[in-house]
């Protein structure tokens, strides 16, 4: 990924809450048959530091034989800028328009659970219950901020074992174990005060989720 010295993020803590608050990832693994894209959710394991997911056991993905590193890319708010919005427009109007975005790339190598061993079994089952637990809880949040009552959260184990067993048979759950994060977060950081200043104001009164999460103060530059 290009990366300009304003725009380069290394803060740990930013990069795992843009993954919490964007978990469905574009994974691309490189393969003998060519590049794999899937896009799937996935979750920061917080006690070992890897991403976990599982894709379908009909996906042909875990039967492959890697090439290399795959890359697990999240995407963060994005939003057009308009040069509308400089106030350097206005002072010499040498400005274009530009796109404002925050990412966070996860390389590593991938670790598949596919076996029919108690301990392949527990790991899938694990994997789920986790992004589930985490998907629910995003869920019961967005509700409660828009004013509405959570219902209690769904588990795994609200389901029929015998019939989750067989469900946990039609998948292949995985880890990737990080070798380097690359994050970009591309918030105006190149632009005079005045213009960052005229973004934030435009990107507020446009009104939408999007640009109003780009308007917080990005993370220093490493």
């Amino acid at each position: 990924m290009y990366q300009p010295a304003h725009f380069r993020v290394d803060d740990a803590v930013a990069q795992r809450a843009l993954i919490a608050a964007h978990p469905l990832a574009t994974l691309v693994v490189p393969t003998a048959q060519g590049l794999q894209v899937n896009h799937l959710p996935l979750r920061l394991d917080e006690p070992t530091g890897r991403l976990i997911g599982h894709v379908a056991r009909a996906n042909p993905l875990w039967t492959l034989e890697p090439a290399g590193e795959a890359v697990a890319v999240f995407r963060g708010p994005e939003a057009y800028v308009t040069p509308g919005w400089y106030a350097s427009k206005a002072e010499h109007g040498r400005v274009v328009p530009t796109w404002n975005y925050a990412v966070v790339h996860v390389h590593g190598r991938l670790r598949w659970f596919a076996g029919d061993t108690a301990e392949d079994d527990a790991r899938r089952h694990a994997v789920v219950a986790a992004l589930t637990q985490a998907s629910e809880a995003a869920h019961a949040a967005a509700l409660r901020a828009a004013g509405r009552e959570a219902p209690p959260a769904w588990s795994v184990d609200d389901a029929p074992a015998d019939w989750l067993a067989t469900m946990r048979r039609a998948i292949v759950a995985f880890e990737l174990e990080p070798a380097r994060i690359e994050s970009k977060f591309k918030l105006s950081q190149n632009r005079p005060a005045a213009d960052r200043e005229g973004v934030i104001a435009g990107l507020a009164e446009r009104g939408d989720a999007a640009s109003a999460a780009l308007t917080a103060r990005p993370p220093e530059a490493k």
